[in-house]
């Protein structure tokens, strides 16, 4: 590997990432950028061997630099790092010519084992997305993702609304759940997202509205 780009709007776990990539890939230039329109100057004026792309971001959809990348630049390898499981993230990523996805919930030492898997030519697949494209193809076609409600919180995003509102820190969260803060972080930026707010107290009152939290 000589170059890799990361895009990752999150500052904390850009720079874990980036951090990362560097000890898998010590020769590697990394390219890191925060927005979608930044990765698509990017990939416009230069060519990488590895590219690391979040979906949630706050001018578009990772997807689109995965298309983008396919398109353009074919010899990328592209991974999808994100906190998003479901069927409506994952085949439309691996639709678009994504090679590998991977969970941020996972310990660091897990991701840098899969991230180690490109040298060999092996998809660095998170084990329980393995699992979900294995039994994709067990099982009849599923409504089409459009059909879903966008607006919809998942069982784990409802969980860190709930303790974001009941005034617990991302840290407190993380040890609750059994996950990271960097993890937790990203739970909360999707949720303000699909929420359309800001704030805690905002988040309280959006908990109270949907009958998750009662003060």
């Amino acid at each position: 590997m000589k170059s890799i780009l990361l895009l990752e709007d999150l500052a904390e776990i850009r720079a874990w990432l980036s951090e990362l990539l560097t000890r898998v890939f010590p020769q590697a230039q990394v390219m890191a950028c925060a927005r979608l329109e930044q990765a698509l100057h990017f990939i416009h004026r230069q060519r990488f061997d590895l590219a690391l792309v979040d979906l949630g971001l706050p001018d578009g959809s990772g997807v689109t630099v995965v298309d983008q990348l396919r398109q353009q630049r074919h010899e990328t390898q592209t991974v999808v790092v994100t906190i998003h499981d479901g069927d409506d993230h994952l085949f439309p990523a691996l639709q678009a010519g994504a090679f590998g996805y991977i969970l941020k919930e996972q310990t660091r030492t897990q991701i840098e084992e899969q991230l180690q898997r490109i040298s060999q030519g092996e998809p660095p697949l998170s084990p329980s997305i393995a699992r979900r494209v294995i039994g994709h193809f067990k099982r009849a076609p599923k409504p089409a993702p459009a059909e879903l409600p966008t607006v919809a919180l998942t069982e784990r995003e409802t969980d860190v609304l709930l303790r974001v509102a009941k005034g617990f820190t991302l840290p407190e969260i993380a040890q609750q759940l059994g996950l990271s803060r960097y993890t937790i972080a990203d739970y909360v930026k999707q949720i303000y997202r699909k929420l359309n707010i800001s704030s805690r107290a905002e988040a309280a009152l959006e908990a109270q509205r949907l009958g998750i939290f009662r003060s």
